[in-house]
């Protein structure tokens, strides 16, 4: 038997970076336990083989056609145990999908969130079928054509269609524990605040232990569950969701940087500008400008 090495799903880093999404064949022979690292960018695959998939507190293994969607808030690791091993994998951020950033996330998804249904077991026609799509995407990228990543677009959101039509694989089980029943709660919570669609209803939460009060836990409870199923810390989730609504209040609405800030929970104008700064290196103006 070869030795199992530990690899990175993603091998594209500076492409990724670039423009947001990468689409590519597994090839076959590989024999490597894979750790998805990345924290920004979501993962729909589809495999054909033998695998070992732990996914956050929950385990499958997978002995057929298997499509799968990764969420890079949530860990995970994928232990391939086939010597023929073939299929097709596509990165990509949410800011790349999502072009309106008004639009519902991706956490949200009942493929990608938290206690959601990520693996799917496939017949062989509908296997033929995803291949195909990942085939022309893979011919699309190699293409200088002016709107490839608008089709980009409409083939991932196809991939996710076709996925949402379909029933979760059965024999993946899963360990409802204490804090991925918290984690959940807490994205959704955090989700349901947004978006902001009124000054005059600010965000209610914006700390950990604001959460927690709400959730009636205790803001260590919170933290440790957060961290737990996702590997990172509570803070980041929310910092993140926050200055996400800011550039989305910033391209898309008429209001005052003074009246965002305040809408997201600043009481003064200048807390908001440091926040948004140390988060991105940039003040608020400077997206509308």
């Amino acid at each position: 038997m070869k030795d199992r090495n530990v690899a990175p799903v993603s091998e594209f880093g500076a492409e990724l970076r670039n423009q947001g999404f990468k689409v590519f064949e597994i090839k076959a022979g590989e024999n490597v336990v894979r750790t998805y690292n990345r924290k920004d960018f979501y993962k729909i695959c589809l495999v054909t083989g033998r695998s070992i998939v732990q996914y956050a507190d929950r385990g499958i293994e997978i002995d057929a056609k298997t499509l799968f969607f990764g969420n890079p808030h949530i860990p995970y690791s994928w232990e391939i145990i086939s010597e023929e091993y073939t299929g097709y994998t596509c990165l990509f951020s949410e800011g790349f999908l999502k072009v309106n950033e008004r639009s519902e996330s991706l956490q949200e998804s009942p493929l990608f969130k938290i206690g959601g249904t990520p693996i799917f077991t496939l017949s062989e026609e509908q296997r033929d079928f995803i291949a195909s799509i990942f085939q022309k995407m893979i011919a699309e990228d190699a293409t200088d054509y002016l709107f490839k990543h608008d089709l980009m677009r409409n083939y991932i959101n196809l991939l996710i269609h076709e996925a949402l039509k379909m029933q979760p694989a059965e024999n993946f089980f899963k360990h409802k524990n204490a804090a991925e029943r918290t984690a959940s709660l807490f994205f959704d919570l955090l989700e349901r605040q947004f978006p902001i669609e009124s000054i005059d209803q600010p965000m209610q939460f914006k700390t950990a232990q604001e959460f927690a009060n709400r959730l009636s836990v205790h803001v260590n409870h919170l933290n440790r569950s957060v961290k737990e199923i996702t590997g990172r810390p509570t803070s980041a989730h929310i910092a993140e969701r926050i200055i996400m609504e800011a550039k989305a209040l910033l391209i898309h609405t008429d209001w005052t940087i003074a009246e965002i800030g305040y809408a997201l929970g600043f009481e003064y104008p200048a807390y908001f500008n440091n926040y948004f700064k140390r988060l991105t290196g940039t003040v608020p103006s400077s997206v509308r400008s």
